[in-house]
């Protein structure tokens, strides 16, 4: 059996963590069945100049950097969903979606709104970025703007992918603004939400201000941190008895410590819910010869455990993280604008 179709066996969704057209074509060959992006895909994708004819047509529009931006950043989403829409129709719309991310820049330091009018954005271009789309989920982050925003965007009918999530604080506020929001609509069937949970970078974030944690703790935070979410996720929607899985989306999965396997993070979530790998992460699964069994359910050993509870300062992880993932997100979106910018210069 091919990896990555063991561990979809054992009962992982895999998603792709972009949006190449040609990447995803691949990836369907391993029963991949969805898929997300964000500005740094979107930036990169531009800058391979693949969709130059594309560009080209806007720019003949007469349309601003910005709009430019946002409608190929549209139409590559556009692509990939219709990639993925017979995965959606055949599991009655609870997998083959691919997520579209809402302004970054609205949560840039350099943004001078204040918190209701980010709310309001956030609301609206949601609601705008969904409209018409059968298989789109619009990624919200789990900012205070973000979080405020949620209930009111699944009232609406809007599916959503909440994005950066790194606590369980902000994991529990999001769930439950959002099924708030979900008892508002009249009918639940076509109710659909994910959490994901970005992994790695915990593991960053403790190498580098942690340092003294022992060799066993060290490396397991971020799988800690995210099983337990897994659980609490598990545990919250298994009374609801709703049709559709609401689930938790295993993000950040490609390793970044060169001591780990690149499958490091592929093999501990094995078993359940989703996963977003990196194209680089799904051919190194490929090739691994591993035959994925479920381990989603593992967690180290107590000491480890108190080890790591003692240790951790969760609230200060998450906005050290947030802030880092915030700029990581706006800054490829302000290049992507200027490049775009540049275009418009030359003509």
């Amino acid at each position: 059996m091919h990896p990555l179709r063991s561990l979809v066996t054992c009962g992982t969704k895999l998603w792709l963590d972009s949006i190449d057209p040609d990447l995803i074509k691949e990836n369907l060959e391993w029963d991949t069945t969805g898929a997300t992006s964000n500005p740094i895909i979107v930036a990169d994708l531009i800058k391979t100049s693949r969709f130059q004819a594309e560009i080209d047509r806007l720019l003949d529009q007469g349309l601003d950097a910005t709009s430019i931006a946002w409608q190929i950043t549209d139409r590559l989403v556009r692509g990939a969903q219709d990639q993925f829409l017979p995965v959606w129709e055949r599991t009655a719309g609870n997998d083959g979606y691919v997520s579209f991310e809402v302004d970054p820049l609205l949560e840039d330091a350099g943004n001078t709104l204040s918190h209701a009018e980010r709310v309001a954005r956030y609301i609206g271009l949601g609601t705008q970025w969904a409209a018409g789309h059968r298989n789109r989920m619009i990624k919200v982050p789990a900012t205070p703007a973000g979080l405020d925003a949620l209930a009111p965007l699944v009232a609406a009918g809007v599916t959503l992918n909440v994005t950066l999530i790194f606590s369980m604080d902000q994991y529990q506020q999001a769930r439950d603004n959002i099924w708030r929001g979900a008892q508002a609509r009249k009918s639940l069937k076509s109710f659909k939400s994910v959490y994901s949970i970005f992994v790695s970078r915990v593991d960053i974030y403790t190498e580098k201000h942690l340092p003294q944690l022992s060799p066993a703790a060290q490396g397991q935070v971020g799988i800690v941190n995210a099983k337990r979410i897994w659980r609490a996720n598990q545990e919250f929607w298994s009374t609801k008895q709703l049709p559709l899985q609401q689930e938790i989306i295993f993000a950040s999965t490609g390793t970044k410590r060169p001591e780990d396997p690149p499958t490091k993070y592929v093999q501990a979530f094995a078993g359940s819910d989703i996963q977003t790998n990196p194209p680089a992460t799904n051919v190194a699964a490929s090739q691994s010869g591993i035959i994925f069994q479920r381990q989603v359910d593992g967690m180290p050993a107590p000491e480890v455990l108190a080890e790591i509870d003692a240790k951790v300062d969760w609230k200060q992880m998450e906005q050290t993280l947030m802030e880092e993932g915030l700029k990581k997100f706006a800054d490829p979106q302000k290049t992507l604008i200027q490049l775009l910018a540049d275009q418009i210069a030359r003509r």
